[in-house]
């Protein structure tokens, strides 16, 4: 898969005892490890080791952990520095995957999250993309700071991209003034949608993330049926109401047989400004029971916090002033992306039947 060079042969017993560590590594993003065929390089001394990993999914800060891991296992100060290279099977065009984020219903937080997502992939190493598709109520524009923004044309086919954060976006909000309302019926919505997915000109993409209309309508079916997603991720609160149309959105990729990579409770608690306590301002553990009765992972439990607001309504891209909100993002990030490897690796597996025919 990757252009592997190691400093020692195989049989060489630092090295062995470095793969047999890394092997016995477990965690969210890498339930099986970190196999041989990931590491790239590897420099051990008496008292230090140094290595260099090929992940195949968005998960570069990963390094630290790894690094606190391997240094109590070896007994040696190790360093483990990552960069991402996902395996060059592109899904749609240039685009590797496809990630719709939907709601069974508004108000949710979706596209702050969806925006929170690409920007978290981004920085775990991956080129992202993000593609507003909420015709009739479009965010982005708002949440990257292009509302007056019009997007080029490369030629008489595709529209360039806009670009801001290391992100790449389209929208119809950059085609529409915000003033307007896009009056469409369903199926003009989707012919829309889908000709801003299919004439952009996105270049190369690990991740696309589509930041879906609420609802389960035309567009949604649309996205399903005739858009080769890698999955969807649902965003909902730990409120009833939330849930009950949650739950509809997982019924309904689930009919379309459309994968559900996990479930992000947005707006979980209330973090106080002033006293840093924790109230269950929508309830508690909605999304967890949700996931556990669907059989799809929980991924995410964000709080509800001023700074997300303040971050959306002035552009920002990070979190700074908050890690552990950023932190959430970023390992939310990090095991979408793992999942969906692994999804992927399990699709391409063969399997060899022997009979006595």
């Amino acid at each position: 898969m990757f252009n592997i060079k190691k400093w020692f042969s195989s049989d060489d017993s630092t090295t062995s005892e470095i793969y047999a560590a890394l092997s016995e590594f477990k965690s969210a993003e890498c339930p099986l490890g970190i196999p041989k065929e990931w590491v790239t390089n590897v420099s051990a001394k008496s008292d230090s080791v140094e290595i260099k990993l090929t992940l195949p999914f968005a998960a570069k800060s990963l390094s630290e952990t790894l690094s606190s891991f391997l240094s109590s296992t070896l007994a040696k100060s190790t360093s483990v520095a990552t960069v991402v290279h996902l395996p060059d099977a592109p899904k749609f065009k240039q685009i590797q995957h496809i990630v719709l984020v939907a709601s069974g219903k508004g108000g949710v937080g979706k596209s702050t999250t969806a925006i929170n997502l690409a920007y978290a992939l981004k920085q775990e190493g991956a080129k992202v993309g993000i593609l507003d598709g909420d015709v009739y109520g479009p965010s982005i524009p708002k949440l990257l700071g292009l509302e007056d923004a019009k997007p080029v044309a490369a030629d008489d086919k595709t529209l360039l991209p806009l670009q801001k954060h290391g992100l790449v976006a389209q929208s119809i909000g950059f085609l529409v003034p915000a003033s307007e309302a896009t009056v469409w019926r369903g199926p003009m919505a989707s012919q829309a949608l889908n000709q801003l997915l299919n004439e952009t000109a996105w270049g190369e993409l690990d991740y696309l993330i589509v930041d879906m209309p609420p609802g389960t309508g035309d567009i949604q079916l649309t996205m399903s049926q005739k858009v080769p997603a890698s999955g969807a991720v649902i965003v909902t609160t730990p409120q009833d109401l939330a849930l009950a149309d949650a739950q509809k959105g997982i019924a309904m990729f689930s009919k379309v047989n459309m994968p559900i990579l996990g479930l992000i409770e947005n707006m979980s608690y209330f973090i106080c400004g002033h006293c840093g306590q924790e109230s269950d301002v929508f309830g508690r553990n909605g999304g967890k029971q949700l996931a556990m009765r669907h059989g799809v992972p929980l991924i995410a439990e964000i709080p509800l916090h001023t700074a997300i607001r303040e971050q959306g309504e002035k552009a920002q891209e990070a979190l700074a002033e908050v890690p552990d909100i950023e932190l959430n993002y970023r390992t939310c990030a990090r095991i979408l992306a793992s999942t969906l490897y692994y999804q992927n690796l399990a699709s391409n597996q063969v399997e060899i039947l022997i009979t006595d025919d």
